[in-house]
C-alpha cells in the first residue's frame, strides 16, 4: 500500500522523507520486520520500542512511525511523528487491511467475568443460525471453522486486524470480540469500528496493572464512552456499576437483569450440575449450562442476537443445543459418582459464583473438595480473598500451584493461607504439587461429592519460570479417573 494513502487517518506532527514509497506490512515488534515494513515505536509500560528503531531499519523498515524522532537519522527511511504511537497503530491497520471491522458486525464483550463463555456462545449460535462467523477470545480465535492459536484475550490491534480482514475474504458476517481491560487501555481496539458491546459484570481483577479498581472501571467505561450514536450498547443492571458503565454512551442502550424489569430478563426454573431450565423473557428453555452466572451469559447471548434481529424461536432452538466452552464449569464424572468440575474461575467473584451455584444444586447431599492456586506476578491482593471465599464454601480446601511464572509457589501459597481463620485452616490442605493435590482432592472425595478445580480451566500448560510445561486439569482428572 502506498504510504500517502495510509497514513491518512493518522493525526501527523511531522514528517521527514519521501511519502512515496509502497509499504509492504506493519509490525511493531523489530525482530520480524522485512523489506519494506513500517514499523511503530511504541512507548510501552516496561520497554520503550524507540530504541529499537536502528534494529527496524537493518531488517528492512522503510518507514518508522514514532512519537520522537531520532537525532540521527537514516536518509533512506522515511520518518512520521505522531502524539501517541499506541493509537495509531490501530487507525493504520485498519486502513492497511481495508477497514474490516466497517465490512462485518463486529461485537465487543467485556466485563471481568463471563467473557470468554458469552464470546463463545454468540460464536456457536450464529454459527447454527447458519451464518459465517468469527471469533476473538481467550480460548481460541476462529476465522469460520478454521482454528487460530491465540495468545492473548484481545490480540495487538494488527493482529487483529488481520485476523478481521481474513474473516471478511472468508465470507463472514458477523465476529464475536473479548474486549480486555488491558486491550482498551493500551489502545489495541482503536479504529475498530463495533456494531455493539456487551458489558457482563465487574469485580476485583488486574489491580497489579491497574493499580485501584476507580481506575479499572474507568478504562472498562471508556470503552462504552468511545461507540459511536449507530452502534448498541447491552448491559447487566444486576451487576452494581452496569449503569455507571453505560452513563456517557452514545450508543443505543439495551438492559438485561434476573431480577429486574429489563428488555431481556431470565428466570432459572431448575438448576442441575449439567444443565437448567431457564424461561427466558416468556420463553421456556432447557440448557446445557449451569449456575446463575452462566443464565447471565445465555441472557447476554439470547439479547445481542435478537438486537441483531434474529428470530427468537430460532434462537431458542439453537441456545438449546449449544455447549459450555472448554474449561469452563466443565463436568467430568466418574464411574463411582464422584463428579469433578473443572473451571477458569481466578478471581474472588468468579470461586464465588462457582461454588455458589455447586451448593444450590447440592442442597447439603455431598460435600464440595476445592482446588485452588493464584497465579505469580499478579494482582498479589487477590489471593488471600480467593482463599476465603474458597473455605467458606467448601468443606474441603486444598491450596496448590497455579501459573506460578517466576514467583515461588510456596510463597503464594502462603499469601493464600494468611486470609484463612484458624478454623478454615483446620479444614485446608498445602499441596503445592498441583498434580498431587488433584489426585488427592479426588482421593478425599465419596459419592455424590463435588471436587472444583479453579482456575486454570482451557489452559493446557503450567508456567513455571518462563517455561510452559504441559498440564491440563482435564486430562489429569480422566488419568486418575480411568487409572481405578
Amino acid at each position: 500500500m502506498q504510504l500517502k494513502d495510509l497514513i491518512n487517518n493518522i493525526q501527523v506532527i511531522q514528517k521527514e522523507g519521501s511519502l512515496d514509497k509502497n509499504v509492504s506490512g506493519l509490525q511493531i515488534d523489530s525482530r520480524k520486520v522485512t523489506k519494506d515494513n513500517l514499523f511503530i515505536a511504541t512507548k510501552g509500560t516496561i520497554v520503550d520500542g524507540h530504541i529499537f528503531i536502528e534494529a527496524a531499519i537493518s531488517n528492512g523498515a522503510s518507514v518508522i512511525v514514532c512519537e520522537d524522532i531520532p537525532k540521527e537519522t537514516n536518509p533512506n527511511t522515511t520518518y512520521i511523528q505522531v502524539e501517541d504511537s499506541n493509537r495509531s497503530i490501530g487507525f493504520l491497520a485498519d486502513t492497511f487491511f481495508d477497514h474490516p471491522s466497517s465490512k462485518l458486525k463486529l461485537i465487543g464483550i467485556t466485563g471481568t467475568n463471563g467473557k470468554t463463555t458469552t464470546a463463545t456462545l454468540l460464536y456457536d449460535l450464529f454459527t447454527k443460525l447458519g451464518y459465517k462467523v468469527g471469533l476473538l477470545s481467550t480460548v481460541c480465535n476462529y476465522i469460520h471453522a478454521r482454528q487460530v492459536e491465540t495468545t492473548h484475550t484481545t490480540p495487538d490491534a494488527i493482529t487483529i486486524n488481520k485476523l478481521l480482514h481474513e474473516m471478511v475474504l472468508t465470507g463472514c458476517e458477523y465476529a464475536f470480540m473479548e474486549v480486555s481491560s488491558h486491550a482498551i487501555d493500551q489502545q489495541r481496539v482503536c479504529g475498530l469500528l463495533f456494531t455493539g458491546a456487551l458489558f457482563s459484570n465487574i469485580s476485583r481483577d488486574h489491580l497489579d496493572y491497574h493499580k485501584t479498581f476507580a481506575n479499572y472501571l474507568k478504562v472498562k467505561q471508556s470503552f462504552f464512552d468511545s461507540l459511536p450514536s449507530s452502534s448498541f450498547a447491552l448491559t447487566n443492571i444486576d451487576d452494581k456499576n452496569g449503569d455507571v458503565i453505560v452513563q456517557h454512551t452514545k450508543a443505543k442502550l439495551y438492559t438485561y437483569s434476573l431480577r429486574k424489569l429489563t428488555d431481556f430478563k431470565v428466570k432459572i426454573i431448575e438448576s442441575h450440575l449439567d444443565g437448567m431450565l431457564l424461561q427466558l423473557n416468556s420463553k421456556e428453555i432447557a440448557v446445557q449450562f449451569s449456575g446463575e452466572f452462566n443464565a447471565y451469559n445465555i441472557l447476554a447471548a439470547y439479547g445481542t442476537a435478537i438486537i441483531l434481529g434474529q428470530n427468537e424461536n430460532e434462537v431458542l432452538v439453537a441456545l438449546s443445543a449449544l455447549k459450555p466452552a472448554s474449561g469452563r464449569f466443565e463436568t467430568l464424572h466418574s464411574t463411582d459418582n464422584k463428579t469433578v468440575i473443572v473451571d477458569y474461575a481466578h478471581t474472588p467473584d468468579a470461586l464465588i459464583n462457582v461454588l455458589k451455584t455447586i451448593q444450590d444444586i447440592l442442597v447439603n447431599r455431598g460435600n464440595i473438595i476445592t482446588v485452588i492456586g493464584a497465579g505469580g506476578n499478579r494482582d498479589k491482593g487477590k489471593r488471600p480473598l480467593m482463599a476465603q471465599e474458597a473455605a467458606k464454601k467448601s468443606n474441603k480446601l486444598i491450596i496448590t500451584a497455579d501459573n506460578p511464572r517466576f514467583e515461588d509457589p510456596q510463597v503464594i501459597a502462603e499469601e493464600m493461607l494468611a486470609g484463612l481463620s484458624a478454623e478454615d485452616k483446620q479444614k485446608t490442605l498445602c499441596i503445592i504439587n498441583r498434580r498431587e493435590a488433584i489426585r488427592t482432592a479426588i482421593f478425599l472425595a465419596q459419592p455424590n461429592d463435588v471436587v472444583l478445580i479453579a482456575g486454570k480451566g482451557h489452559e493446557t500448560y503450567q508456567e513455571i519460570n518462563g517455561i510452559k510445561h504441559h498440564f491440563d486439569d482435564r486430562e489429569e482428572v480422566n488419568a486418575i479417573f480411568n487409572s481405578k
